[in-house]
């Protein structure tokens, strides 16, 4: 084996350890899953953080060990830096209006968070969509392109993957989370095809993650109809029209 093969296994099994990862990232409360509990506090903020951080961490060991990150596994930023943006940002504003359209057709409103909750929702946008473009759209997507699989092929499967990887489809989540992802994944995947890098699909996945949190209160894990904290206290009041009346009147 060449020095070039070795370098290449070691990058893949680094790779192997970043969807690991992304596999357990309910447990460290990050992507989709940061979202507050029954109480409305959010998950601890210093397990989420070693997240973000190991999680890049294992990206740039990745390009730091793989011979050809660029052209290889897609990590570059694309082949254009200027068109990459422009992709990007279109990505990221299509991204941006289907979350205000989910929060309008279900809530005729948008849900914004509190101004606080801004820095750890564009740490967890920017975190999440590093390390989802680079393990799925980067390193997978460009591993099953160099063994020979066709373009829309090779989409499809790391799409997926990364569906089955988030556990968006698992029983109780929301059809919206699900469909969301997918689409995204085969958008992602799509773009940094085009681009030759995963620079637009990073805009564009960072974007919409920061929309649909802006627009919807949601990191991604919505609630069943009916559980939102402001649904449940509007079922607590009495009929419009109804005084309620104290017990000493």
């Amino acid at each position: 084996m060449s020095v070039d093969e070795l370098r290449a296994a070691v990058a893949i099994a680094l790779a192997v350890f970043l969807v690991i990862l992304r596999i357990d990232a309910q447990r460290f409360g990050a992507a989709e899953y940061d979202e507050p509990d029954d109480s409305g506090r959010r998950p601890p903020f210093l397990p989420r953080l070693g997240w973000y951080l190991t999680g890049i961490a294992l990206v740039v060991l990745v390009e730091f060990v793989h011979p050809d990150p660029i052209h290889g596994l897609l990590l570059g930023l694309g082949n254009d830096r200027a068109v990459a943006l422009a992709i990007g940002l279109a990505f990221g504003f299509i991204g941006g209006a289907q979350a205000a359209a989910f929060a309008w057709l279900r809530w005729r409103r948008f849900r914004l968070p509190s101004p606080r909750e801004y820095p750890g929702a564009m740490l967890n946008s920017v975190g999440t969509a590093i390390v989802d473009e680079a393990a799925f759209r980067g390193v997978l997507l460009g591993l099953l392109l160099a063994i020979g699989v066709p373009g829309t092929a090779a989409i499809l499967a790391q799409a997926l993957l990364y569906v089955l990887a988030t556990r968006v489809g698992a029983t109780g989540r929301q059809r919206y989370s699900f469909v969301l992802t997918l689409v995204l994944g085969l958008a992602a995947g799509w773009v940094t095809v085009l681009t030759g890098g995963v620079g637009a699909a990073i805009i564009g996945h960072a974007t919409t993650r920061l929309a649909v949190f802006t627009f919807t209160g949601h990191a991604g894990m919505f609630p069943p109809r009916g559980r939102e904290v402001e649904e449940i206290e509007r079922e607590l009041l009495p009929p419009p029209g109804w005084r309620v009346v104290d017990d000493e009147e």
